[in-house]
This record gives C-alpha cells, sequence and structure tokens, in this order.
C-alpha cells in the first residue's frame, strides 16, 4: 500500500498538519465553486465539500471558499497544475497544485525535488505509468462482511478491490466515481477516503535506505507546501510508515 499509507499513518499525519489541511481544502472548494455554488448541481463541489467534511472541517470555512469561489467574497484566483518527476531511487512522482504564482510554485517543486535526490522533469515524463481511477477507500472493521463488500461495489459498476492492512480498497473508472461513492454510502458504508487518483501501473521499490529516508522528506516537503494538492508516487513500500 505505498502509495497511500496506512489509514493509521495518515490520520495521524494529517492530525498534526489539521490548520494547513484546512487551506489546501479551501482552495479546492474555491476552484470548485467557480462552476456554481449548489453541490447539487456541480459535482466537483459536492466532492470537495465531502472531502473537506471528511476532515470535519468547520461549516464556516466551508461556505466562506464557496463565497470566494462564486464572487460573493473577494479571494484569489488559482490556476490547477500538476508538476512530473523522479524522486531518490528512481521513484516516479506526480504533484497536483492549485496555485496563484505559477513561478514560486515552480521554484519550490524544483527545490525540493533537487535537494532531496530527485529530477524534476517535464509533463509527461512519468505520467504514462499512471491510469487515473476512482480510489474509495473503506477502514476494515469486524461489522464489515468482505464478500458483501465486493458484491455491492462490483454491483454499482466498481472495476475491482483490493484488499490492504487496514482497509479495503475499491478502484472505478473516473466517469462512475461519484455513483459507486453514493452507492456506497448510501448501503451504509463508511467512507475513509474517496478521490480520483493517479494509480501507478508499474511499482518501483527502493531498496537503499538513503534513497528512502530522502523520498519520505521530499514528499513530506511537498505536502508541506501549501500550493500542493497532493502527491502521487509508484513507490512499492509504504513511504508514510514511521518505522
Amino acid at each position: 500500500m505505498g502509495r497511500h499509507g496506512t489509514i493509521a499513518n495518515r490520520k495521524a499525519s494529517q492530525d498534526s498538519k489539521r490548520a494547513q489541511i484546512f487551506t489546501k481544502y479551501a482552495r479546492a472548494i474555491t476552484v470548485a465553486a467557480k462552476g456554481g455554488g449548489d453541490p447539487d448541481y456541480n459535482i466537483a463541489l459536492k466532492h470537495a465539500i465531502d472531502k473537506a467534511k471528511g476532515i470535519n472541517m468547520p461549516n464556516d470555512n466551508i461556505a466562506r471558499a464557496i463565497k470566494k469561489g462564486t464572487g460573493e467574497l473577494a479571494g484569489e484566483t488559482y490556476e490547477s497544475g500538476s508538476f512530473e518527476g523522479y524522486g531518490a531511487g528512481g521513484v516516479a512522482v506526480i504533484v497536483d497544485v492549485l496555485t496563484d504564482n505559477r513561478n514560486r510554485t515552480t521554484a519550490s517543486m524544483k527545490h525540493a525535488f533537487d535537494k532531496y535526490g530527485g529530477n524534476l522533469g517535464v509533463p509527461g515524463c512519468v505520467s504514462y505509468m499512471f491510469e487515473r481511477k476512482g480510489i474509495i477507500l473503506i477502514e476494515k472493521t469486524d461489522e464489515i462482511d468482505e464478500d458483501a463488500l465486493l458484491e455491492a461495489a462490483l454491483e454499482n459498476g466498481a472495476l475491482d478491490m483490493l484488499t490492504h492492512e487496514d482497509a479495503y480498497e475499491v478502484q472505478t473508472s473516473t466517469d462512475i466515481f461519484n455513483e459507486v461513492s453514493e452507492a456506497l454510502k448510501t448501503a451504509g458504508y463508511e467512507l475513509a477516503e474517496a478521490d480520483i487518483e493517479y494509480v501507478p501501473s508499474m511499482e518501483t521499490a527502493p531498496t537503499d535506505d538513503n534513497d528512502i529516508k530522502n523520498l519520505k522528506k521530499m514528499i513530506e516537503i511537498l505536502e508541506e507546501n501549501d500550493d500542493v494538492q497532493k502527491v502521487y508516487t509508484n513507490s512499492g513500500i509504504d513511504l508514510y510508515d514511521e518505522e
């Protein structure tokens, strides 16, 4: 489960960076709200709000971010984009960003890659190693029957379900991601995470301890950047393991 880390490790990381994550999610809501402020008619906004509520973002923060997007409140103009390159050990990395200053963000990306043994590349240099899929994570509990979950997922159009240490990972095509997510919630399953992600079609497992250390540090620095929404890798090892 290299690209996700365990739910426990990711929750611990989120708890320690709560205010910073609120800032990132507020940006995503603001950008999505440019397509309309009613989540019932704006799937992207509904998805962004669901993610924010999933980390207990206050309703006032959500409402303020929506108003910035619809123009009811003054706010920055954000541009979406992505950066690609290789981290230490030859691990492919994609960084999704929302930024109000492309030059600043580009400089930050280059600095992080260079400092920790990576190499920032050109668009397309690593994205061919990934597929875009809907990813739904459901935490393992004694109450969940794996076969029943698999049946519910497949009946609603999911592509596959993977079983990890502490979670079930339901994979969908991007066009029916929202439908599958809603169907599973209606069936009574609590979604730990749900998003459209870059899923590696081939993995690289670094073995050198120094490479692993640098890779973990680079991802930490990238994720601490307010412009960064999400970091994806094709690492075959868990880069969020605290050990």
